[in-house]
């Protein structure tokens, strides 16, 4: 009975190798393109990063007069009517410094760091949000960033004509070969933007192949000046595919 079974499965492994040992099958014929797409856009948010900083030998001293400050803060923005919602104290540190001519036993001052976000909804109160905050306890500015709110509207329009793009581009290179474009074998896509920042330190470390079409669209009017001295500009919403069309 043993010796039945041991020669049944060696027939059976038999049987089997050839099929384990043919070759992957050819890739078919392809056209392989890439299309790049960008949306300009009006922003209509804008996330602003300010932060207090209070020093003194004195710890309840420098703890109280930062607190004092952030207080200020916050009540200069429920009087400017800025949601509660969309303000946040984000980062605090307590940090001692030291003489380093002398012993680092005893802290020479003490360095207290409070950080707030605030998202504005109304673009043109920016600039006056701002600068009441800076008379009203604020003393560093970390970042401003503009954005939009209908960045996956945006995302997938920009994707829509990135597509189109990569299309076009195929049916024409296939026709210059004198062939003929057929179904999608593979696609990659990537998109980015939708934001537009300048920042600066931030405590706590924040911190396929062939050719290219590119398109371009206005999405969000023309760039319109707030006043005199700002102006709010467009900001990008982009998207890359990469597609391979089979030859037919």
């Amino acid at each position: 009975m043993k010796t039945h079974l041991i020669l049944a499965f060696a027939a059976l492994n038999l049987s089997l190798t050839p099929a384990f040992s043919q070759a992957p099958a050819q890739q078919p014929p392809i056209i392989t393109v890439s299309g790049s797409a960008e949306v300009k856009v009006a922003p209509d948010e804008i996330y602003l990063r300010v932060g207090v900083e209070t020093r003194h030998e004195n710890l309840e001293s420098a703890k109280r007069e930062n607190d004092e400050r952030v207080a200020k803060a916050l009540a200069f923005l429920k009087a400017s009517d800025v949601k509660a919602k969309d303000v946040q104290t984000d980062f605090i540190s307590i940090v001692p410094t030291y003489d380093n001519n002398a012993s680092w036993t005893k802290p020479v001052t003490y360095v207290v760091r409070k950080s707030i976000e605030v998202k504005l909804t109304k673009i043109e109160s920016f600039e006056g949000i701002l600068t009441g905050l800076l008379t009203n306890g604020v003393n560093t500015v970390h970042g401003i960033e503009f954005r939009t709110s209908q960045l996956r509207k945006h995302r997938d329009a920009a994707r829509a004509m990135a597509i189109r793009a990569a299309k076009e581009k195929a049916e024409a290179m296939a026709a210059e070969l004198g062939v003929k474009c057929g179904k999608v074998y593979s696609i990659t896509a990537n998109d980015w933007g939708g934001w537009w920042s300048s920042s600066g330190s931030y405590w706590g470390g924040w911190s396929g192949g062939g050719m290219v079409q590119n398109v371009v669209q206005n999405a969000g009017g023309a760039s319109e000046a707030m006043d005199d001295t700002l102006s709010v500009g467009q900001i990008s919403v982009s998207a890359t595919v990469n597609v391979s069309f089979l030859i037919e």
